[in-house]
């Protein structure tokens, strides 16, 4: 298989379109559709539906755009390794993070990646515990942050930080500053109706397992999946939350909420670093992790 042929499909298949495709790879149209042509006849399958609106993969071709992105990003990964041999720290890192991480490190990680190695690239990318696991089995992401990771053939866990997961309320408006907030009972937090992310988000599992364990169960009163939007509807007096700190210091309006840490027993969840035990790691992507521990257990790690 060509690989100039597969990065030909891959960019039509996520582009939707031959003509924006040959914009975006500085080719010929006819040129392009013509090596596609070539790989079809090779593999002996239709990858693409061709209509008036554009190209979308086929069954085949899906199956083929899964693969080709990781065969693409491993090639990438060698080049960057030659690459590395003559110059030191370079290429590029693709790093996977939970929404509630992000809002917290993007901004510091960049800006002390950048400074340290200023000759490579970092992509951070946002998403579920699930997802980000199977991108880095396929070789789409280089490292990922994940809560509570299940030991999985094929990956290297490291604790990173344990993370307190506190009560989250409405604060009343006439309240301009909280009193040091007393502390929660588990139980008692589990006669309260959440607003919480949908199954099988890391911190909604946790939930229900540490209620499980003291024979309680979460009432539920909407399923949000975001952040953002469970606070929103926190403030709008939907219900309360259970989230990190972090998350809630590092909303658009903090003073909007109180906090409230659970106790008997305390509720925390573990961040850990995940990557790939099938290919080896690059010095650039070693580099990364050690600023991703540096900078997570300052910012993340309970005071």
């Amino acid at each position: 298989m060509d690989l100039k042929q597969l990065e030909y499909f891959v960019r039509v298949a996520e582009m939707g379109s031959f003509t924006r495709a040959a914009i975006a790879l500085n080719v010929a149209q006819p040129a392009l559709s013509r090596q596609i042509r070539l790989l079809e006849v090779e593999l002996r399958q239709n990858l693409l539906k061709r209509n008036g609106r554009g190209a979308s993969p086929t069954e085949a071709g899906q199956l083929l755009l899964e693969h080709g992105r990781g065969i693409l990003h491993q090639v990438e990964r060698a080049q960057e390794e030659m690459a590395r041999a003559r110059s030191g720290l370079s290429g590029k890192v693709a790093l996977g993070l939970p929404p509630s991480v992000a809002r917290v490190l993007t901004v510091p990680l960049t800006r002390a990646f950048r400074a340290k190695m200023p000759d490579a690239q970092l992509s951070i990318s946002e998403g579920l515990t699930a997802a980000m696991q199977e991108s880095l089995l396929n070789g789409r992401l280089d490292i990922a942050l994940l809560y509570n990771p299940k030991a999985t053939n094929g990956l290297e866990i490291a604790h990173l930080v344990q993370e307190e997961l506190w009560l989250v309320q409405a604060r009343p408006s006439a309240l301009q500053e909280d009193p040091p907030p007393p502390p929660i009972r588990l139980k008692d937090v589990a006669k309260l109706p959440l607003v919480i992310p949908s199954r099988p988000n890391a911190i909604r599992m946790h939930v229900e397992s540490e209620m499980a364990r003291i024979g309680s169960q979460p009432q539920i009163a909407l399923e949000i999946d975001g952040v953002t939007s469970i606070l929103e509807l926190v403030a709008d007096g939907a219900g309360s939350a259970i989230l990190s700190r972090n998350a809630v210091t590092r909303s658009i309006n903090p003073s909007a909420f109180s906090t409230r840490p659970i106790s008997d027993p305390p509720l925390s969840i573990q961040l850990c670093s995940v990557v790939s035990s099938l290919r080896p790691s690059t010095l650039t992507q070693q580099a990364t992790l050690s600023l991703i521990r540096e900078i997570a257990q300052k910012l993340l790690a309970p005071a």
